[in-house]
């Protein structure tokens, strides 16, 4: 295992792990918790890339799972969306549970 190999598996988990972290932390607004996610997601499609071709198995996996994040960007878009549009903000603090 070269040293090559070592950073395409380290860089896909320190993304991931800031990404955790940018998801714990955005608490106002809607926008910023859906792109952290997405950059969660991005980070696993690059690891599960770098395991899958460093095993030498078929890409169709990985595939797949890029077909899936796309589609939960599509639908957190759709939410996005959908609160802006019947509340006039993405942020968390104007809502009210009761309202909804």
């Amino acid at each position: 295992m070269s040293i090559w190999s070592g950073i395409l598996f380290v860089i896909p988990l320190f993304m991931f792990v800031c990404g955790l972290f940018s998801f714990v932390g955005s608490r106002k607004h809607l926008l910023s918790t859906l792109l952290s996610l997405e950059f969660i997601m991005l980070s696993l499609f690059w690891l599960i890339g770098s395991v899958l071709s460093g095993v030498g198995v078929d890409s169709f996996f990985s595939l797949f799972f890029l077909t899936l994040a796309a589609c939960e960007g599509a639908l957190g878009l759709g939410l996005l969306v959908s609160i802006v549009q019947t509340h006039g903000s993405d942020n968390f603090g104007s809502f009210a549970v009761l309202k909804c």
